[in-house]
């Protein structure tokens, strides 16, 4: 496989494409102009709020594909591609089970809104960099005016110690991902980037040894598996790294931008 056979690049969002702190690097629209250049289409994939990532990725949100909610919706533009729900029944029946597991924020991620019922102070400031559409209520399990594509469970120390083995039984019948050091999401058994990026490569017509994925953690494994040329971060959780194909430079190190500079070296040959 040749780089110059690349048509579609796809990348996560934290860990990956944004840095430590949350920001895209002041050279990735200059790279972002090049792909487009060169007929490469751009898809951001990404556990966010699909409202979140639109405010990263603001410049080019209309020209762009968005996964976002971890493949639970897909957008291009202002036109919806696909959404993957989960249902209110199973959405009743997980929200009690998350309550009764200690130091942990529960975020019912709707289509419109996300919906959180915390009484702590704190924790809307932090959800606010994922999550810039969403309101307070007293109980998750009344509200009734939205889709659902996922439950997010927050824990400060760490995702996948505190909350996975507590939710580890409903993998047979949902998707249980852990998502980041802090995240662990819930949802509909499709839900997953790779899932939403195979109907994105049937759209466009490009095939996997056309394709260019770049992630960092267990949300990511399913899309880096739909692309030749899969590339785990530096930074990236090890289950990434056995997965992944190639490996680039951390996120603080514009890892992505790194390898899209030679795929699009690459073109010009």
């Amino acid at each position: 496989m040749n780089l110059s056979d690349v048509k579609l690049v796809v990348t996560d969002m934290d860990g990956t494409l944004l840095n430590e702190n949350g920001e895209i690097s002041p050279n990735f629209y200059n790279v972002y102009d090049a792909l487009k250049a060169n007929d490469i289409h751009f898809v951001a994939a990404s556990g966010r709020q699909y409202y979140s990532i639109v405010e990263k990725l603001n410049e080019i949100k209309n020209d762009i594909t968005i996964i976002a909610e971890n493949g639970g919706i897909t957008k291009r533009g202002n036109l919806e591609l696909a959404k993957t729900l989960l249902s209110k029944d199973n959405t009743d029946a997980i929200i009690p089970l998350l309550r009764t597991i200690n130091d942990v924020f529960i975020v019912l991620c709707g289509k419109n809104k996300a919906y959180i019922e915390t009484k702590d102070l704190n924790f809307p400031k932090l959800l606010s960099e994922y999550y810039t559409e969403f309101d307070t209520v007293e109980d998750l399990t009344t509200v009734n005016h939205d889709e659902f594509l996922k439950i997010a469970i927050y824990h400060p120390t760490s995702s996948e110690t505190y909350i996975y083995p507590h939710v580890k039984h409903l993998e047979s019948d949902l998707q249980v991902k852990v998502s980041g050091q802090n995240w662990l999401d819930i949802s509909h058994k499709d839900a997953n980037k790779g899932f939403a990026l195979q109907n994105v490569q049937k759209a466009l017509g490009v095939t996997e040894n056309e394709t260019m994925v770049f992630g960092d953690y267990n949300n990511d494994l399913e899309m880096l598996e739909r692309a030749y040329f899969s590339y785990a971060m530096e930074n990236a959780h090890p289950n990434v790294k056995q997965v992944a194909r190639f490996e680039t430079k951390s996120n603080n190190e514009q890892g992505v931008e790194f390898i899209l500079e030679q795929l699009i070296a690459s073109k010009q040959k």
